[in-house]
């Protein structure tokens, strides 16, 4: 027993960890321009083109803007922890390796265990939306999915574009699930392309992110500068709408609720992170790329939301693709040309663009999140608490191919047969406590290592951390408040999930990484020194090096 509990606080030190991240095989190619792309690829996505009229409409009304900043304070408090730990300790294993420097091997399980949610379940969820959008432009275009008639007739419009099995509520609020007699082909499709192009490496990765994230970009500022002339300044009163009894339906209450939602929208930064051990200069542009992107998503997102708000009345903005209500409210008549493919025999040049801009932005969200899925699998199986296969390098690209393949085989299941829709909360609230944890390492390391070399350190130092904690802890109990509530009134899903999940991840530990972990059994996986040269170093995973 004594055995059993000194390994659940097992610490790999700091030196161990930079050594690491020195003789790290992966790629350096990304400067301070790569990284807040990459932040910006993961964080502008399912939030504004999806999240922001759903909240809008069922919690903060036109006061979602001041949701949009409460998750960004708490975000840039949780972002600057991540930002002087990225400095310290260069890694592609982010919070995971952070976790386990500072609090011990069972918190670094329980951290990765939490970035599952916050990557793999979150990328699963995004290709769902992703699908929605792309079944729409290839209509657009003349290109129809075929619908099928599956399970029963009662489903006579199900396309290849929806889970198997979907959760629907009932009127008395109790959640079940619901077989369709189909899975979500396209999804999958779109999280097969997104993997093919992360084994292919991470500098191509990058690119196409890049040339993506121009192009929502400038499909938001067009929403913004079109949809300005059109903001009808009454549809923001009231800016709080009065709450209305249930809990997290407007008033104040509805602001934070609002703000647990959307933290899912800003996850991608943490994605900065795991690129650590790919970046050229980690130590000065993971900080920048990490700030800079949680910067410029804040005031993009807000001024996304003004616009959507003040050209529709929030209640009407309950959509899966609000800025497109928002684009048709504005009866943009000038922007109409000719198009065979539709009913009408007419197109709106804007709404085109939107939907492009939404294929191409939740593209990236994907990509993103899939690579950092990828990176923190890769760095929990060279400590030997995942299956080696995950730590494999493809001797030419120098990228983990064959983790990154399984990972994406897993992800796009999730996408084709699961509820991701009831996982929202669940990657909100894995997320928050994840960022929580962060900011406590950040407490350990300045109070049991003072003397540490910290090239980027934390405005406010402890302070500025435990204010971190309590923000991050405050929007995970907004999200699991919801789940304890549904509980009480006989929804039992939600919170069965939540437990079975929690039980899976045991398993996993106790069954393989209690028994395979490296450092437990002394192995030092930095000292790479006798394998047969460089090349062999790279196109080998950490068991065939020689001990």
């Amino acid at each position: 027993m004594a055995n059993f509990l000194s390994q659940l606080v097992l610490k790999k030190s700091i030196l161990k960890i930079q050594a690491e991240a020195a003789k790290s095989p992966l790629k350096r190619t990304l400067g301070p321009i790569n990284l807040i792309s990459l932040g910006v690829g993961a964080i502008i996505g399912a939030g504004i083109f999806v999240l922001t009229g759903q909240v809008a409409s069922a919690n903060a009304g036109p006061a979602i803007m001041l949701s949009f900043i409460v998750a960004g304070i708490a975000c840039a408090l949780a972002g600057l922890c991540y930002a002087e730990l990225s400095s310290t300790m260069p890694v592609s294993g982010s919070a995971y390796t952070y976790a386990y420097g500072t609090l011990g091997e069972s918190a670094a399980w329980v951290m990765g265990w939490l970035l599952v949610l916050e990557y793999g379940i979150a990328a699963s969820t995004v290709a769902v939306g992703w699908s929605g959008y792309v079944v729409s432009l290839l209509g657009d275009f003349g290109v129809h999915f075929p619908s099928i008639i599956g399970g029963d007739a009662a489903h006579p419009a199900v396309q290849w574009a929806t889970p198997l099995v979907q959760a629907v509520t009932n009127d008395a609020g109790h959640t079940t699930m619901s077989m369709t007699g189909t899975f979500n082909l396209v999804a999958a499709i779109g999280i097969a392309l997104v993997t093919c192009l992360l084994v292919l490496g991470v500098s191509e990765s990058a690119n196409v992110n890049n040339a993506i994230v121009v192009l929502k970009i400038i499909v938001l500022f067009t929403f913004i500068a079109v949809g300005i002339a059109y903001i009808n300044p009454a549809n923001w009163h009231p800016f709080i709408p009065k709450a209305t009894g249930n809990p997290g339906e407007f008033g104040v209450g509805g602001i934070f609720r609002g703000a647990a939602i959307i933290f899912f929208a800003y996850v991608g930064f943490e994605a900065v992170s795991t690129a650590a051990a790919e970046a050229k200069n980690p130590k000065r542009d993971v900080p920048i790329g990490i700030l800079g992107a949680l910067i410029l998503c804040t005031i993009i997102y807000m001024a996304v939301a003004a616009v959507m708000t003040g050209v529709v009345p929030y209640l009407e903005l309950a959509s899966p693709a609000p800025i497109a209500v928002a684009i048709d409210r504005m009866a943009l008549t000038w922007a109409n040309f000719p198009w065979p493919y539709v009913p009408s025999g007419q197109m709106n040049a804007i709404s085109l663009l939107i939907k492009v801009g939404a294929v191409a932005g939740l593209s990236s969200v994907m990509l993103v999140l899939c690579f950092g899925q990828t990176r923190i699998f890769y760095t929990m199986a060279r400590d030997g608490l995942l299956p080696a296969v995950f730590a494999k390098i493809y001797r030419k690209f120098r990228t983990p191919w064959l983790g990154t393949i399984l990972l994406g085989i897993m992800i796009a299941i999730a996408a084709s047969f699961l509820p991701i829709s009831l996982l929202g909360d669940l990657v909100s609230l894995g997320t928050a406590v994840a960022f929580s944890i962060v900011c406590l390492s950040v407490i350990y390391l300045r109070i049991k290592h003072p003397e540490m070399e910290r090239p980027f350190k934390v405005p406010g130092g402890i302070v500025t951390a435990v204010l971190g904690i309590l923000a991050c802890l405050f929007l995970a109990w907004q999200n699991f408040a919801p789940m304890i509530d549904h509980y009480n009134r006989g929804n039992t899903l939600p919170l069965t999930i939540l437990v079975c999940y929690a039980l899976v991840g045991v398993v996993i530990y106790l069954g393989y990484g209690f028994w395979h972990s490296k450092l437990a059994k002394g192995i030092d996986i930095s000292e790479d020194d006798e394998l047969e040269g460089p090349v062999e170093a790279l196109g080998h995973g950490v068991d065939d090096i020689k001990k």
